[in-house]
C-alpha cells in the first residue's frame, strides 16, 4: 500500500494548466479506478498502461489503485496522461523513487510495447509548466525538439517507458533533444512574377502585405485570383519569435508542425474547400473545442476561394474573429480561446455562371446574379479593406516575354513599407486603434480627407469603413516613402475599398 503524486499538464484551449497525478494502492480487489473528470481516451489509459508496464518487464501490482487527477473540477482529455499515470503508479508501489522528478513534468502517450509516441500540444503545455514554476519536462522523443523552442526549463525525452524506469532507478540517461534541422524554401514555388497582365491585382496584394490588410478579388476564371493570393505569403516578412512561437503553439495543439524543424517561421496560408463547416472553419469538436482552420492561418492567410459558395453561416462566423483576431466557442464546462490574427482574402466569379470573357458573355439573369454576390454580405465586406475588380487576361500579355517583378523585389518594399508603421505606431498598420489614428498627432488634415468626408456623406461609407480607408493610405504613403499619406493616397484608398477603377 503507498501513494505517489507526478505532475502533468491539462490543455483548455491553449491555456495549460499543471495537473497533479496522484495514484494510490489499497487492499481490495484488482481494479483501476480513475477520478478527476477524465474523458474517454483519458479513462481507456488503464489498458494501455497495464499492457505497457507488463512489456517493460515490469509486474502489475494486484491491488486496488486509484488515481485521481487534480483538480478535479479541471476537465482532462487525450492520451498525453499516459506516462504520469503510469510512473505514479508504479511509484505508488514502491517500485520507483521519485525525488528525481521533484520539479518535472511528465508527458506522453504509451503504446501497448511500451513505447512512448508523441502526443499533441507539447508546446503549450510545456510553456505552461514553465510558467509554474516546473524546472524540467520529460516528453517523448517524437516532441523533444518543439519543447526546447520554451526557454527557461530544461527538456529531456524519452523513446520508452523502460528508458524512464531506468533513469528513476539507477540514473540511466534520457535523450537530449535534438536541434532542429534547418528547411529551405524548395525552388521554384509560387512567386509574383508567374502573375502577368494584372497590375491592379498586384497593386492590391501588395498594400495587403504592406499593412495587414483584408482583400477582396473579384473577376472572371483565370483571371488570377487564387494565383495572387497564393503568392501573398511569399511577400510577407518572416515571423518574429513572440509571433512564431504562437503559430507553432497552435499547430502543435493541432498536431499539423512539420517534421524535422517544428518552429513555424514563414506566415502560413490556409485555403479551406468551400463545403468547409462551421466548426472546421471557426474550430469545435466534442469535448474541449479543436482549433479550426482560421486559427491555423494566425499571423498568416485566410484563402476563401469561391467565396459565395460558402455557406452563409461560415462567412458570417469569420465577422468577429476579423473584428477581435481571437475566436471565443463556448461550451457547457468552459470557454476555450484560440489566436485568429489573420489575413483574410475573399475570391469571388462576378456570377454563377462565370463565363471567362466576361460580362458580355454571361447568360445570368440581373436578379440571380444579385442573389450570388449577396452571400457576401455587407458587414462582412465592410471588414475587407481592398476589393478589386480583375478583369479577363489578355493573350497579349501571356505571349510577352518581360515577367512582372519578382516576390523578392515586391517583399523588401514590404518589409520597408512595415519598419516605417512600426517605428510610428509600434503595429501594422491594419492593427493599429482607432484612437491613435483620431488623435492630434495623426489626424489628416480635413483638405487630404476630403474624399472619406463625401463617401461618408453619401452612405457609401460606415465608421468602420472610414477608419480601414485611413490605414490604407498610410500603407500607400509607407510604401512610397512619404511621412503622411496626400491626398493622392486617400483618394486610391477610397477606389480601391469601392472597388471602381481608378
Amino acid at each position: 500500500m503507498g501513494y505517489a503524486e507526478v505532475r502533468a499538464v491539462a490543455l483548455v484551449g491553449m491555456i495549460g494548466q499543471v495537473v497533479i497525478v496522484e495514484s494510490d494502492v489499497a487492499d481490495g480487489l484488482p481494479t483501476v479506478i480513475f477520478s478527476g473528470l477524465p474523458d474517454t481516451a483519458l479513462s481507456q489509459s488503464r489498458d494501455r498502461v497495464r499492457a505497457a508496464v507488463v512489456n517493460s518487464g515490469e509486474s502489475w501490482p494486484q491491488r486496488r489503485i486509484t488515481v485521481n487527477l487534480r483538480p478535479a473540477n479541471l476537465p482532462k482529455h487525450g492520451s498525453s496522461f499516459d506516462l504520469a499515470v503510469a510512473v505514479s503508479m508504479l511509484a505508488a508501489c514502491g517500485t520507483l523513487p521519485l525525488d528525481p522528478l521533484r520539479e518535472t513534468v511528465i508527458l506522453g502517450e504509451l503504446g501497448l510495447d511500451g513505447a512512448v509516441r508523441p502526443v499533441r500540444g507539447v508546446l503549450p503545455a510545456v510553456l505552461a509548466a514553465m510558467r509554474a514554476g516546473l524546472r524540467y519536462a520529460v516528453v517523448p522523443a517524437g516532441n523533444a525538439m518543439e519543447a526546447r523552442l520554451i526557454p527557461g526549463i530544461v527538456v529531456k525525452a524519452t523513446d520508452t517507458l523502460r528508458r524512464l524506469i531506468d533513469f528513476l532507478r539507477s540514473g540511466g540517461p534520457l535523450l537530449d533533444p535534438e536541434e532542429p534541422a534547418s528547411v529551405e524554401t524548395p525552388p521554384g514555388g509560387p512567386d509574383l512574377s508567374h502573375v502577368l497582365g494584372q497590375e491592379r491585382g498586384r497593386r492590391a496584394v501588395e498594400l495587403a502585405a504592406a499593412g495587414g490588410h483584408n482583400v477582396a478579388l473579384f473577376g472572371p476564371p483565370g483571371a488570377g485570383k487564387t494565383m495572387l493570393a497564393q503568392r501573398l505569403p511569399t511577400i510577407l516578412p518572416a515571423l518574429d519569435d513572440e509571433a512564431a512561437l504562437e503559430v507553432t503553439a497552435v499547430h502543435s495543439l493541432a498536431g499539423t508542425l512539420p517534421a524535422g524543424s517544428p518552429l513555424i517561421r514563414r506566415p502560413p496560408f490556409q485555403a479551406p474547400h468551400h463545403t468547409t463547416s462551421v466548426a472546421a472553419l471557426i474550430g469545435g469538436g466534442s469535448g474541449v473545442p479543436r482549433p479550426g482552420t482560421v486559427s491555423l492561418a494566425h499571423h498568416g492567410v485566410l484563402f476563401m476561394d469561391e467565396a459565395p459558395e460558402f455557406a452563409v453561416a461560415a462567412l458570417e462566423s469569420l465577422r468577429q474573429p476579423l473584428e477581435d483576431g481571437l475566436v471565443r466557442i463556448n461550451r457547457a464546462r468552459a470557454q476555450t480561446v484560440y489566436p485568429a490574427r489573420i489575413q483574410l482574402v475573399l475570391a469571388a466569379n462576378p456570377c454563377p455562371c462565370a463565363k471567362p470573357g466576361g460580362d458580355h458573355l454571361c447568360e445570368c439573369p440581373p436578379m440571380r446574379r444579385r442573389r450570388y454576390l449577396s452571400r457576401l454580405s455587407g458587414p462582412l465586406l465592410d471588414r475587407v479593406d481592398l476589393r478589386v475588380m480583375l478583369h479577363a487576361v489578355r493573350v497579349s500579355a501571356l505571349l510577352d516575354d518581360d515577367a512582372g517583378e519578382s516576390s523578392a523585389d515586391v517583399a523588401a518594399r514590404v518589409a520597408f513599407a512595415r519598419a516605417a508603421a512600426h517605428a510610428r505606431w509600434g503595429a501594422a498598420n491594419a492593427a493599429v486603434a482607432d484612437g491613435v489614428l483620431r488623435g492630434s498627432r495623426f489626424r489628416l488634415p480635413g483638405k487630404v480627407t476630403r474624399p472619406l468626408v463625401r463617401e461618408s456623406d453619401l452612405g457609401l461609407l460606415s465608421a468602420r469603413g472610414f477608419q480601414r480607408t485611413v490605414r490604407l493610405a498610410w500603407t500607400m504613403a509607407d510604401l512610397d516613402g512619404r511621412a503622411v499619406p496626400d491626398l493622392g493616397d486617400v483618394a486610391e484608398a477610397v477606389d480601391l475599398r469601392r472597388g471602381t477603377p481608378r
